[in-house]
C-alpha cells in the first residue's frame, strides 16, 4: 500500500495540532467544573515566560548564545512552545472581549502550525521524497517517469520549503500583539 507525504506526514501533525486544541477544552473545563476559572485568567503569564524561554534554541542558532547543543535545545523549543501555548489558549478561553487578544492568539496559533510544520514536516518529507525516487529509480524507471510518479508528493515538498517565510514573520507579529496585549493589561489594570 502506497503511503503519500500528506497522509504519512502531514496528518501527524494535524493530529497533534489537534491534541493541543483538545488539551486545551479539557483543562478549561476541568478549571471551570472545579470552579477554578480564575486559574485560567493567570495561566497567561507562565505560557508567555515558557515561550520567551523557548527562544534560547533561536538564539543558539543564530549565535547570540553559547551555552547548549542545539539539538537539545531545539526539543526543549518545541516542549516549552507547546505547554506557554496550552496555558495561554487556557488563559484566553472563550472568555476574550477584545480584538487585540484575539489577533494575539491567532498570531500565535499561526506561529505555532509554522514551526511545527518546518520541524516535523520538511525534514521527514525530503527524506521520505528520496527514498521515494530511490525506489523508482532500483525498479529501472527513468528521470522523467520517475518525476511523472512522484509529481504531486514534489509539489508538497516544495509548498512546505516556504515554511519559514512565514514562520518568522508571523513569530514578529505575535511578539508584537502579544507585547501589546501585555502593555495594555497593566495601562488598564485596577491597582486597588
Amino acid at each position: 500500500m502506497k503511503f503519500s507525504i500528506l497522509s504519512k506526514e502531514v496528518l501527524p501533525l494535524l493530529v497533534m495540532f489537534g491534541s493541543l486544541l483538545v488539551a486545551t477544552a479539557i483543562t478549561d473545563a476541568l478549571l471551570h467544573l472545579f470552579g477554578l476559572m480564575w486559574i485560567g485568567r493567570y495561566l497567561g503569564i507562565p505560557g508567555t515566560i515558557l515561550i520567551l524561554l523557548s527562544f534560547f534554541y533561536s538564539m543558539r542558532k543564530r549565535k547570540l548564545i553559547e551555552f547548549g547543543k542545539p539539538k537539545g535545545l531545539l526539543r526543549l523549543h518545541e516542549v516549552l512552545t507547546w505547554l506557554g501555548a496550552l496555558m495561554i489558549m487556557v488563559h484566553a478561553g472563550i472568555h476574550v472581549y477584545a480584538i487585540l487578544p484575539w489577533l494575539a492568539l491567532l498570531a500565535m496559533l499561526i506561529t505555532l502550525a509554522s514551526g511545527m510544520t518546518g520541524r516535523y514536516l520538511l525534514d521527514r518529507s525530503r527524506r521520505q521524497l528520496k527514498s521515494q525516487r530511490d525506489a523508482y529509480e532500483e525498479r529501472g524507471l527513468t528521470g522523467k517517469a520517475v518525476d511523472k510518479e512522484v509529481f504531486w508528493d514534489s509539489v508538497t515538498v516544495d509548498l512546505m520549503k516556504q515554511w519559514r517565510a512565514v514562520h518568522f514573520p508571523i513569530t514578529l507579529a505575535f511578539g508584537v500583539l502579544g507585547l501589546t496585549h501585555i502593555l495594555s493589561i497593566f495601562l488598564y489594570w485596577q491597582w486597588k
